[in-house]
């Protein structure tokens, strides 16, 4: 049987989302859809053709609860005794746009085009 090899061309569009007012989570995962693709009925899940999304306005982003406090980062560098925390207050100051990326970045699908996908979200200042 000959397998025919078909190039689809994939269009990328340019979303601009503002982050005035808006709940960090909800606007994660609105862009974790606009990344991925899911909103485009040629959506299928083993190929990248989602969109571009460039956020602003992150520093007035709406964090709930007690997260700014309580929630931590971790990064463990290898070694014993090297794990290191951060909370979200820290991260925040230095540059909010880190903490958006984060969630975003973990609201997309664990695989090889995890990568690729987090590569075009782009933040305004």
């Amino acid at each position: 049987m000959d397998k025919k090899q078909v190039k689809v061309k994939i269009e990328r569009k340019v979303h601009h989302l503002d982050a005035d007012g808006q709940s960090l989570g909800r606007l994660a995962s609105q862009i974790a859809i606009l990344l991925r693709g899911k909103n485009k009925p040629s959506f299928v899940f083993h190929i990248d053709n989602g969109d571009s999304v460039i956020v602003s306005n992150i520093k007035k982003v709406k964090i709930t609860g007690n997260k700014m406090t309580g929630k931590k980062y971790y990064h463990f560098s290898g070694y014993p005794g090297g794990l290191k925390t951060t909370q979200l207050w820290e991260v925040f100051e230095k540059n909010p746009g880190e903490v958006l990326r984060r969630a975003v970045y973990n609201m997309l699908p664990p695989n090889k085009l995890r990568r690729e996908m987090i590569k075009r979200l782009k933040t305004a200042k």
